[in-house]
């Protein structure tokens, strides 16, 4: 069986990849691993409209979703990041209505959204967290310690130090092609 942990929102930040995306920094509830997620400018100006609790003139597209689901009788009951694939999140969203519980796939930057909105828990199976995580440490790195991933020889010890490096500069990307470049190797 796989068990689930609770994730919260932690930030959302500037993609240093790609150019016009973002970072959607998820940790777990109880620890330190963290999960960046790179989602659309839409879906992060949406996240942190919630985050923030900035009102909007006008119903956002999430806003508009959420209250729909209300109207109708519905309820979001949690968020499930369920799988990975090729650095593709997958979630379900789990909406109550009467006694009939409602499973919809979706994007998991639009059903965080979503689940801001509703107060509801964002779930991941502690397998696919283990897998993708970046831990967060609480020690200080030495500056200039970034390895040339592509150098051969570049020890596991040496990536894990640019690792911690990049989290703690807040630098998730390079986190996740570090974090990646690790697990090859194992």
């Amino acid at each position: 069986m796989n068990n689930k942990v609770e994730l919260e929102v932690i930030d959302v930040s500037n993609s240093h990849a790609q150019i016009g995306a973002y970072a959607l920094i998820l940790g777990e509830k109880e620890g330190t691993r963290q999960l960046p997620i790179i989602i659309g400018s839409a879906e992060a100006q949406a996240t942190l409209i919630c985050l923030k609790g900035t009102k909007t003139p006008r119903p956002l597209t999430h806003d508009l979703f959420s209250s729909c689901i209300e109207v109708l009788g519905g309820q979001i009951l949690r968020v499930l990041i369920y799988k990975v694939k090729e650095g593709v999140f997958y979630s379900y969203i789990y909406i109550k209505q009467n006694s009939n519980i409602i499973r919809i796939d979706a994007r998991t930057s639009d059903a965080i959204a979503l689940a801001l909105r509703s107060n509801a828990p964002v779930y991941i199976y502690e397998s696919i967290l283990e897998k993708e995580c970046i831990r967060q440490e609480e020690e200080k790195y030495q500056e200039n310690q970034s390895p040339d991933m592509d150098k051969p020889g570049t020890t596991k010890v040496e990536l894990e130090q640019a690792l911690r490096k990049a989290i703690a500069d807040e630098n998730y990307e390079l986190a996740a092609c570090i974090r990646d470049e690790i697990q090859k190797q194992r």
